[in-house]
């Protein structure tokens, strides 16, 4: 096909569809090595904003964005100017969870629909094995009137990009890559390897590709879970988790796993995605599904865990003002999808509480629209009676206990609910307030 030495020569154009937290910045590293890039997203609004030079993802920054040479558009059509086609399209679950292939769908149907003979379309989001051949492909055939194979090829390339993580980033991440047949393979890997510094890592074929993404990520939900599990063991135990963690982990072979909140558009979802395939065909998870029930009730505990304490202060805590400091499914990146702190919200609004959410890395539009959170300021969360600390964003590292316990207005008669366990025991233990930790 010859499609890798067309896109050096700049005789051919990339393109990207979904410009997310994994699209953008793929977008950007192709177009950095001197790519002709189209970056498509159906939200004009989000194209409006990158054409503005605004990064509402904050993965790259508003200035990466003003510099970049990536042709913005909302225009489908504008798919028909080219050949290597990356499609990085959230896949979330329904509420039965399972599998929501809709916008992988609708966007299969929108690149089959300005496809073009001689095309390499490459997925890269999450989804079972065997979705991108029964699935895709068909929508992508069906949609161009081409054959798989012979007037067009096929790969799959899980994508791997932590959000709000500076450190893995998407160039030093090995890349897994697959094709349909050697020859796609070779393009693909080839195409990868300009802006993977690390290197990429061949597999034989497009099954096994999707399978190490959904097997890697249920794999830290797995032992998340047995974290988690020890943790609601220890808290009736009286015995401090991290303290036995801490303890665990001197030991070499230690996986350094704790306990928290699994949230998000990866960990919180890709296990249902390999479950649900694997009950089509006759195997019930005996681990993977007891992992994700456990992991999917830590919201419910630890709004169990901030009453029982409110309640042993003193408190009635439907009178009491609550303070929850982070809304993201993870610190310091502004992605709300799938985050477990709506879970803590949820439960304790099933008491009549109605607590007060501060969370300056979310958008509050989008939070009301998600949650229905409106998103308050630091100065509406002063004189709390309770501050749950959900997530560890560094504005919340920053205050220190110190400055939670100026926002409870004191420490006596006070409830502090540290969920990231960012303060030590003695530090708490020195203070009055009434305090747990996961």
């Amino acid at each position: 096909m010859n499609i890798y030495q067309n896109l050096v020569a700049g005789n051919e154009s990339l393109a990207l569809v979904g410009l997310g937290y994994v699209g953008m910045p793929i977008a950007l590293a192709f177009a950095k090595k001197g790519l002709r890039v189209i970056g498509f997203d159906l939200n004009k609004a989000k194209i409006d904003l990158y054409k503005s030079g605004k990064d509402p993802t904050l993965e790259v920054g508003d200035e990466a964005i003003r510099q970049t040479t990536v042709r913005f558009t909302a225009d489908e059509t504008e798919l028909r100017n080219a050949k290597f086609i990356i499609v990085a399209v959230p896949t979330p679950v329904n509420t039965d969870h399972t599998p929501d292939l809709t916008p992988v769908i609708g966007a299969s149907e929108i690149v089959g629909r300005n496809l073009l003979p001689g095309s390499i379309v490459v997925y890269e989001s999450t989804v079972y094995p065997g979705c991108t051949e029964d699935v895709c492909i068909p929508i992508l055939e069906k949609q161009s009137g081409l054959r798989c194979g012979v007037d067009f090829k096929v790969g799959y390339s899980p994508e791997r990009i932590n959000p709000g993580d500076k450190v893995h980033r998407l160039e030093n991440i090995h890349k897994i890559v697959s094709g349909i047949d050697a020859d796609s393979l070779a393009e693909i890997k080839a195409v990868y390897d300009l802006v993977i510094e690390v290197g990429t890592h061949p597999v034989s074929n497009l099954r096994t590709a999707e399978a190490v993404k959904v097997v890697e990520n249920s794999q830290r939900d797995i032992n998340i879970a047995f974290m988690n599990e020890l943790a609601m063991v220890f808290d009736r135990m009286d015995i401090d988790t991290n303290e036995v963690v801490d303890g665990m982990n001197t030991k070499w072979n230690a996986l350094g796993f704790r306990p928290g909140l699994v949230g998000g558009h990866c960990i919180g979802v890709d296990p249902y995605y390999f479950t649900h395939e694997a009950e089509k065909l006759g195997y019930h998870s005996q681990i993977i599904l007891n992992g994700r029930i456990v992991n999917d009730g830590m919201g419910t505990f630890i709004a169990d865990a901030a009453i029982r304490k409110m309640i042993e202060a003193g408190q009635a805590p439907k009178f009491s003002k609550v303070v929850v400091l982070g809304l993201t499914f993870k610190e310091n990146c502004p992605d709300v999808r799938n985050s477990k702190v709506a879970d803590i919200l949820s439960h304790l609004a099933k008491f009549g509480i109605a607590p007060i959410v501060v969370d300056p890395w979310a958008d509050p539009a989008v939070a009301e629209k998600e949650y229905g959170v409106k998103l308050a300021d630091f100065s509406d969360a002063q004189n709390a009676d309770c501050v749950i600390v959900a997530v560890a964003h560094k504005e919340f590292r920053e205050l220190g206990l110190p400055g939670i316990l100026k926002m409870l207005g004191g420490a006596k008669g006070k409830v502090l609910i540290d969920v990231k366990s960012l303060y030590g025991v003695n530090e708490l233990k020195a203070s009055d307030v009434l305090w747990w930790r996961l």
